[in-house]
């Protein structure tokens, strides 16, 4: 019997006598194994991109508004517009009756025009906030501050910006103190948020908070608010608080024990159950697409292995007759086809890594390549090897010595 060394070394003589064959055979699998890869890179990365950009709560907030937070049912949103409005006393109310709501907040939002001297931009998110609000969201403050209680309450015409609005009106230069126009009316800018960028083709950074004194002078009641409260550094007291929070709203809208809700609590999770659910269906369809191309690279494999031993059949009679075992002619053909589909996974797994620096590079998507993607691709690359090797290497060791020593 030969030793793996002798069989490795065969293995590799006989792959690169055929270069170019060998080449193409790598190539399909190297783009089986990249599909794969990069589709798990990116399916990862988007879990990390939601969860930071989309779901922008922490852990220890939780809302609670008139629509749905997340859902794929268009049904259950306009159901949703029939509800009750949350209003401010449905707020104070919460702020008096919860005991275990450590810092709470409400907020509206609608879309408005902005004008700075003759320059406009559409469709701005305007966001009316309480001064409590500042320590609840987890948006970065770049340039100068938050608006105080004091403001709030006697309705100072201050906002704070998003990028967009700094790069639209005053680009390379500091906002702060300057006055643009929100819904037709004056506001000086007291703060620029940092950047977030595009979130899956929306911008981000295209709005404005205004204190919510200020927004409902301009919006009024008919604007349902949410509202936010968190509970830091305690889950207990976190689920207590969703509770209490949730009685106290059914008792002010009347709503029996038997009764649906109407209204929404959302959480951080609420988002990323959303995402899992979409990012799950597309998950299982890559998966297939990329499977179904190392499938066809396993068959190439196959096909060329069955054409290398029609071709090879005198050089197995030889070997036969001169003392090599069926099994050695088993090990070698096997060898060949997983060196070379362990070939293709190397590079499929490079391919991979180069998608993924090439994300990072030109886009603000969080994509890296784990060590255990990595080891998945080489497994797979070994596992198609070994399954598509099998019957050619098989029909290989069966053959008649003497019939082989005939071939010509």
């Amino acid at each position: 019997m030969l030793s793996p060394r002798d069989t490795l070394g065969l293995s590799v003589d006989a792959i690169t006598s055929h270069r170019l064959r060998s080449v193409l055979t790598v190539l399909g699998l190297t783009m089986g194994v990249a599909t794969l890869i990069t589709v798990i890179t990116i399916v990862q990365g988007a879990n990390v991109y939601v969860e930071t950009k989309i779901a922008n709560l922490g852990s220890d907030v939780f809302q609670l508004a008139r629509t749905p937070f997340a859902v794929t049912d268009f049904e259950i949103v306009l159901k949703a517009l029939r509800y009750k409005r949350i209003h401010m006393d449905d707020y104070a109310a919460l702020r008096e009756g919860c005991a275990e709501c450590k810092i709470m907040g409400a907020s509206g939002s609608a879309q408005v025009r902005a004008n700075f001297e003759q320059q406009e931009l559409q469709d701005v998110s305007f966001n009316g906030q309480t001064a409590s609000m500042g320590e609840i969201e987890s948006r970065t403050i770049e340039l100068g501050r938050y608006f105080t209680e004091i403001e709030d309450q006697r309705s100072v015409r201050v906002c704070l910006i998003g990028a967009t609005l700094r790069d639209h009106f005053f680009p390379g230069q500091d906002p702060t103190g300057r006055t643009v126009k929100l819904s037709g009316q004056e506001f000086t800018v007291i703060g620029l948020y940092e950047k977030t960028g595009s979130v899956l083709g929306q911008d981000a950074d295209n709005f404005a908070v205004v204190p919510l004194n200020s927004f409902l002078q301009l919006k009024g009641a008919r604007y349902s608010l949410t509202i936010n409260v968190k509970v830091p550094n305690d889950p207990a007291a976190f689920d207590r608080a969703m509770d209490q929070a949730r009685l106290l709203l059914r008792a002010r809208r009347h709503i029996r024990p038997t009764q649906e809700e109407d209204f929404f609590i959302g959480t951080k999770d609420s988002y990323i159950q959303l995402w899992q659910q979409i990012s799950g269906a597309f998950f299982a369809v890559f998966i297939l697409v990329s499977s179904i191309s190392a499938l066809v690279g396993g068959i190439v494999i196959m096909n060329v292995m069955l054409v290398s031993v029609t071709e090879r059949t005198k050089e197995i009679g030889i070997r036969r007759a001169v003392g090599a075992t069926g099994i050695d002619i088993l090990r070698q053909f096997l060898t060949e086809s997983v060196l070379q589909c362990l070939v293709g996974g190397i590079f499929g797994i490079a391919l991979g890594f180069v998608c993924a620096a090439l994300l990072n590079r030109f886009t603000a998507f969080p994509a890296s390549v784990q060590t255990g993607v990595a080891v998945l691709g080489i497994v797979m690359s070994s596992a198609i090897g070994l399954f598509f090797g099998i019957y050619p290497a098989s029909r290989a060791a069966k053959l008649d010595p003497v019939e082989a020593l005939r071939a010509e």
